[in-house]
């Protein structure tokens, strides 16, 4: 805040105020009552979406707690964390859902790692999976298994987009945590012969790597199932590995995710883009 100060002298007299008269006050009662409409309804909209309530700090304006959200689509805002991802990212994938990465301490304290995105490419969706599902209804498709499986297995452009939302994460950290989890898929989908894959995947996150609150991994399955790894918006490398393809996206939107509503959601979403 730029606080300005005059000379005692230099100071101008301001003419006296007059009382405000019926009509001003009325305006003013009127404009009050509608502000305190829209913070009840902002209130009620984040209670139910399960996040935050906002709260204007006592010396804010209070129009300016309505503004946290704009420009936000619906779908697009991790609620937990406040977290906002773009509908759409790179090579026109659509966001289809959003969910968090959250870890436990000694099973007793619970820490948000990262919020992330779950993208696709509508047009590899339909080529894919249309033939098959055309016959299933929307509701129908929310709830069929095989049809996350498909995505899974099947050559469709993917993006999983994370966002640090835990200041004190060490690349280390996320390396070792890719190589338990990581490591667990492999061997699911794979059988036990699956070490050297494992270490060329955790391999690309280096130490020189930094990765501050607010740093961005981005995660995608291009064409012939390449799977292509970005820090910090430099990408550090790619490995062809349907097998490796898969068991990144299981974590996300597999039998056992990270988490439940996010997969819900893109399955969801999925199934909408089908029926579009």
């Amino acid at each position: 805040m730029v606080s300005i100060r005059f000379p005692a002298a230099a100071v101008p007299r301001l003419p006296p105020t007059q009382a405000p008269n019926g009509a001003a006050i009325a305006a003013t009662l009127a404009a009050a009552a509608a502000a305190a409409a829209a913070v009840a309804s902002l209130t009620f909209t984040a209670k139910s979406a399960g996040g935050p309530v906002p709260r204007p700090s006592p010396s804010a304006p209070l129009w300016a707690s309505l503004s946290l959200a704009d420009g936000a689509a619906p779908g697009s805002v991790e609620p937990r964390t406040g977290v906002t991802f773009p509908t759409e990212a790179s090579a026109g994938r659509s966001l289809l859902g959003v969910g968090l990465r959250k870890t436990s301490v000694l099973g007793l304290k619970s820490i948000d790692v990262y919020a992330f995105g779950v993208y696709a490419d509508g047009t590899d969706l339909k080529q894919q999976l249309m033939e098959k599902y055309r016959k299933f209804s929307t509701s129908e498709l929310k709830e069929n298994a095989e049809l996350t499986n498909d995505v899974l297995e099947q050559d469709i452009q993917m993006t999983v987009k994370l966002q640090i939302v835990y200041g004190r994460l060490s690349i280390r950290s996320v390396r070792s945590a890719f190589e338990k989890s990581v490591g667990t898929r492999l061997q699911k989908f794979g059988g036990q012969d699956t070490k050297d894959l494992l270490q060329s995947f955790v391999a690309l996150f280096k130490d020189e790597y930094k990765l501050p609150k607010g740093s961005e991994i981005e995660l995608s399955r291009e064409s012939n199932h390449v799977l292509k790894i970005s820090i910090g918006g430099e990408e550090v490398g790619s490995i062809q590995s349907k097998l490796l393809c898969r068991s990144i996206l299981d974590l996300y939107i597999g039998e056992d995710p990270f988490d439940k509503n996010a997969k819900d959601n893109v399955q969801e979403n999925i199934a909408s883009i089908l029926h579009s």
